[in-house]
């Protein structure tokens, strides 16, 4: 899976994904699913060309999930249990969040080392420009936007407190999660949760 800065636009998406899940469910086609969402203007994107966008991201991150009752949760679980599905959702979809969530979060999880800085952020960039000459191509604002972004995932699940925290919080992965990753056989997802059973 190639690297992608798609994650500026298609950020953690969580009221979108739980409108897109709940019709997914019902296997409505993404066309479907899209006339739905503009005709009760659910996003309030100010474009149709937007919603087209983040509708089909959504749909293509259930996909990735690949677990029925991941995508069930996701719809209609609590808030709390819900955003923990869908950042394991950008995980499955997007290599830079999985790569982020593994071996930046996870494995301070697993060290229990629950300093969280901008240089450790610095740092997870600074080796993968090295490793890859596509990221090595991104400009510095798309780079300072994807780490705003990433950081904003661990807010929204409750990792971090705000933007300006540098300290995780040791966070109980839900049950619903745990069971989903193992029945993907997808173990090592779950150290990003801080689940090491």
């Amino acid at each position: 899976m190639p690297y992608n800065g798609t994650l500026t636009a298609e950020q953690f998406l969580f009221y979108e994904m739980r409108i897109v899940s709940k019709q997914y469910l019902e296997q409505k086609p993404i066309e479907e699913i899209i006339a739905y969402i503009k005709r009760g203007n659910l996003f309030q994107y100010p474009t149709e060309r937007m919603v087209i966008r983040i509708a089909r991201a959504c749909q293509k991150r259930l996909v990735a999930l690949n677990n029925e009752k991941l995508v069930y949760e996701l719809a209609n679980a609590p808030i709390e249990v819900a955003k923990q599905i869908n950042l394991y959702a950008m995980m499955r979809y997007n290599r830079l969040v999985r790569e982020f969530m593994e071996g930046l979060v996870g494995e301070k999880y697993h060290h229990q080392d629950f300093s969280y800085t901008k240089k450790d952020i610095n740092v997870f960039f600074s080796h993968l420009q090295e490793q890859n000459d596509n990221v090595a191509a991104w400009s510095e604002k798309t780079i300072i936007k994807l780490k705003q972004v990433l950081t904003r995932c661990l807010i929204e699940t409750g990792m971090l407190d705000g933007v300006r925290d540098t300290t995780l919080n040791p966070i109980f992965i839900s049950e619903e999660l745990e069971t989903g990753i193992r029945e993907n056989n997808d173990l090592t997802a779950l150290a990003a949760f801080n689940c090491f059973r």
